[in-house]
């Protein structure tokens, strides 16, 4: 037996330590975790039903907690080693998502946990993208871009070697973990001073500030961290009093009894002073944009069948009424979205029954007092007669438009919405080292396994009582 510390427990020192770097770099981002939990706490005291069921599925105290963050890398032997990084907190890659046809110059995956324990431990997440240079237009721009994205490197060599040593011996000790953990956090860590010149950066933003924001730093910053909220529309009201200025739209599906996916907001991004490369020894100052606080609220995760309905009701409400960046139309846009999203049903009885999202089952009390007759073999028929309940399986995942949409605000309001040249899965996974894993094969496993626990728990009874 070794004495190494767990993956999940790695991963959740790493994200207390990351959360703990971003407050002290963006006190704002300090601030809102504050009102995510003032909002939380008086979720939970005003509904004692989920009080039980977050206590129930070991929740509860975490639930402010939860966060993920997101990253922007520039080269592809960047992806390979942070996946390699990820791996050693028990982080796999999930979900393809395609981007450019937002206007917006990368395509991602997030890096998560997937087990059903691993994410009751901590299910800390990274968004993490991959500038796509080929859509940079002028050649020269473009060679100079990755010219420089060439000469660095964001990994400490210590880093790199524990990952090594965690790969070949197939953990870390806590004193190499804690060290692992320190020297990670320098891959993620804001830097004021940019590695090109005022000229070089103004060509770069004007080509996409998200451009720039990648190529002119010596490392990918950590750009936004997410706490996770039980109500984001009090939080989005209760932003601006407490001094914090919201993006104008939530992102994501309308409010609803039983919520789904994800819904999205953010504070708007930060305007930094850096410095540039100069020639002389004066050094020469500027202005960037690009670090933010966000607010997450997840709802269930949909199977195929409801992920096909919501992608369609989605498109229709926004064919109805396109958010505008100032929000002078919120209320037209969020009426729209309610009237269109009618036909997605909003119990969580009548989302499991007609087959469009996953379920966590559990035995209920009532089987103890069950006679051996009295047991049926069937799921539905063990539902309906109350010996097994479910919960929702919480959505670990992204939104497309959700997450373009974060970004377009919290880049310009301004910026391009044209789609560019579609990106590409297998180049991405090329660059990676490794495919990435289908979420929806994650979520039917962990409620496959549920489903089995309780056929053996009922076989288990129906043995004694005979």
């Amino acid at each position: 037996m070794t004495d190494f510390l767990s993956k999940s427990d790695i991963r959740a020192r790493f994200c207390r330590a990351m959360s703990d770097m971003y407050k002290d770099e963006v006190p704002l981002y300090g601030d809102l975790m504050d009102l995510v939990r003032d909002a939380n706490e008086k979720v939970v005291a005003n509904d004692p039903e989920l009080r039980r069921r977050l206590t129930e599925l070991d929740n509860l105290d975490r639930i402010s907690e939860e966060r993920h963050g997101a990253i922007r890398l520039g080269k592809p032997e960047e992806l390979a080693m942070i996946r390699r990084l990820f791996a050693v907190m028990g982080m796999e890659p999930v979900g393809y998502y395609d981007l450019s046809v937002a206007g917006i110059p990368v395509h991602s995956t997030a890096f998560r946990p997937t087990t059903g324990e691993a994410l009751k431990r901590s299910p800390f997440r990274v968004f993490t993208s991959l500038l796509r240079l080929e859509l940079i237009d002028n050649a020269e721009l473009r060679r100079r871009a990755e010219a420089i994205l060439a000469e660095r490197d964001i990994f400490t060599p210590r880093v790199r070697k524990l990952i090594e040593q965690s790969e070949a011996e197939g953990g870390l000790r806590d004193a190499d973990a804690e060290a692992f953990i320190s020297e990670a956090l320098e891959t993620f860590r804001w830097h004021s001073d940019a590695t090109v010149s005022e000229e070089t950066y103004q060509e770069l933003h004007d080509a996409h500030r998200l451009i720039a924001d990648v190529v002119s730093f010596k490392g990918p910053h950590i750009n936004h961290l997410t706490p996770r909220t039980l109500d984001i529309d009090a939080v989005q009201s209760m932003m601006p009093e407490r001094g914090i200025t919201p993006k104008a739209v939530i992102e994501g599906p309308p409010p609803r009894d039983c919520p789904i996916l994800l819904r999205q907001t953010s504070f708007k991004a930060l305007e930094e002073q850096i410095a540039f490369l100069a020639g002389g020894r004066d050094r020469v100052f500027g202005r960037h944009t690009a670090r933010f606080g966000e607010i997450e609220q997840r709802g269930v995760a949909l199977k195929p069948k409801g992920r096909e309905l919501y992608d369609e009701l989605l498109a229709s409400a926004r064919g109805l009424a396109q958010p505008k960046a100032d929000g002078s139309n919120i209320a037209q846009y969020m009426r729209a979205l309610r009237e269109v999203f009618a036909p997605m049903p909003d119990s969580y009885g009548l989302l499991r029954t007609k087959g469009l999202a996953y379920f966590h089952y559990f035995l209920t009390g009532k089987r103890r007092a069950a006679p051996k007759a009295e047991l049926p073999r069937d799921l539905d028929a063990l539902v309906d007669k109350g010996y097994v309940s479910f919960d929702p399986i919480v959505y670990e995942d992204f939104l497309p438009v959700s997450a373009a949409g974060i970004f377009q605000s919290n880049l310009g309001d301004n910026a391009t919405r044209e789609s560019l040249a579609r990106s590409n899965r297998d180049v991405f996974e090329e660059a990676l080292g490794a495919p990435v894993a289908d979420e929806f094969a994650l979520y039917q496993a962990l409620e496959d396994a549920s489903i089995n626990e309780v056929l053996r728990a009922v076989k288990t009874l129906e043995t004694v009582a005979g």
